[in-house]
């Protein structure tokens, strides 16, 4: 006796990207009712994006549940605003569109997508950052990144759903690396889960698992925190975007547009804003 097997559908597509095949490749699951967290694992894994994010629509409810190669995330960035894009290229719809996205864990998020001659762009509102730790900068801790110059900012701890050590570079990027075995167990005495590299000059950043073996092309989650810290010491006024690029040493060039909002001293919100472009679709057979 046969079973029949459960196909699932996605769509591939490139977020923080102005064209196809730049930026952070994602692959969407419109429908993902049925599948169990280890089913989708399983499936990112097989696929090879950086991560994936699984949808189900219920009673006008959009669920989300969102994996990297390795576990599943309570938030992401990227695969939010794809999503949302995704849902709403599938809608047809030319005007400006809302969705309230519902992550594990109970919390919702807004994104705001809009399209115009072809192109897809959503705006993913991250809320209140919490500013958690201004940790004090040592060569030790630089030198885990392959940095030797050390600038006149603090590194800090800061959060809009993950907790990111933000980690200022006066230039050198381009020699960064993890070099150090136990970033995780550094990361956690200071309170934070991931780190992030910013030069503050050329509001460029990089960002790899703690492991140092792959790197992100694009960091939603960690641009949200970045425009915490750009205003909060005065790189930026409130109210003002600007462009966080990333990926450009891995020939994957991506724009974020971050924009703070409040005061330095009370920072209310933070979006997080980016092009979506479609590469194709595909389909899976449920594990």
């Amino acid at each position: 006796m046969s079973s029949v097997s459960q196909i699932y559908n996605y769509v591939h597509c490139d977020v923080f990207a102005t064209e196809p095949y730049s930026g952070n490749s994602l692959a969407v699951f419109t429908g993902s009712k049925g599948l169990e967290g280890e089913q989708m694992l399983t499936i990112t894994q097989e696929l090879r994006h950086f991560e994936s994010i699984f949808l189900s629509e219920t009673n006008d409810r959009i669920s989300a549940r969102v994996f990297d190669l390795f576990e599943e995330l309570p938030f992401a960035g990227h695969p939010i605003i794809g999503a949302a894009c995704t849902l709403h290229k599938q809608s047809g719809a030319d005007f400006k569109r809302i969705w309230t996205i519902e992550l594990k864990g109970g919390r919702s998020v807004q994104v705001v997508t809009e399209h115009h001659e072809g192109r897809y762009f959503g705006t993913l509102d991250q809320g209140r950052p919490e500013m958690l730790n201004v940790v004090d900068v040592t060569p030790e801790l630089y030198r885990a990144f392959n940095l030797d110059a050390l600038p006149n900012l603090p590194m800090e701890v800061i959060s809009t759903g993950l907790k990111y050590l933000v980690v200022p570079v006066d230039g050198g990027l381009a020699e960064a690396r993890i070099t150090v075995p136990d970033l995780e167990e550094r990361l956690k005495r200071v309170g934070a889960e991931f780190a992030y590299l910013f030069d503050i000059n050329s509001f460029e950043g990089r960002h790899w698992n703690n492991d140092g073996i792959m790197e992100d092309v694009a960091t939603g989650s960690a641009a949200g925190v970045v425009g915490a810290y750009a205003l909060k010491h005065g790189l930026v006024r409130p109210g003002e975007a600007f462009v966080l690029k990333q990926g450009h040493f891995m020939g994957r060039p991506s724009e974020i547009v971050v924009t703070p909002f409040g005061a330095r001293d009370d920072i209310e919100r933070v979006t997080v804003a980016g092009e979506v472009a479609f590469v194709g679709k595909g389909e899976v057979i449920a594990p």
